[in-house]
């Protein structure tokens, strides 16, 4: 198994002292698919709030726009909108990882071989036309 050395480096204005880490590769892995990254639905669910936030403030951008006539005050609320739709999605927040994936370590994966495709394939039935 390959070793990866992470190293942080602390400036020393800071008065803390250089230390490094070492991983294995597999923890790493586990720790930033865990930490880093969101679930599938977390995916789902950022990407229909980033829609449902969008249209709404173009909805609303609008009306106010053409109410009070002025296109410049329709793109500053619009624009507002993406900000806030920006901060809402882009950031991995907690209940983006509500359902997170279990992954095998490396060696659960040595007790369970990967299944063989075997020589017994369907064959298609042949359409009639």
């Amino acid at each position: 198994m390959k070793k990866l050395r992470v190293t942080y480096e602390i400036y020393p204005n800071h008065n803390i002292n250089r230390y490094s880490l070492h991983f294995s590769s597999y923890r790493v892995l586990n720790s930033l698919s865990s930490a880093s990254t969101m679930d599938w639905q977390g995916q789902k669910l950022a990407e229909q709030l980033m829609q449902i936030v969008l249209v709404l403030f173009a909805i609303g951008a609008f009306i106010t726009g053409y109410i009070m006539g002025s296109f410049q005050l329709m793109l500053f609320i619009y624009a507002g909108g993406v900000v806030l739709t920006t901060l809402i999605t882009i950031p991995n927040w907690p209940f983006f990882n509500r359902h997170s994936l279990k992954w095998l370590d490396p060696s659960e994966v040595e007790k369970h071989p990967k299944p063989q495709v075997t020589g017994l394939i369907a064959k298609k039935k042949p359409t009639k036309k």
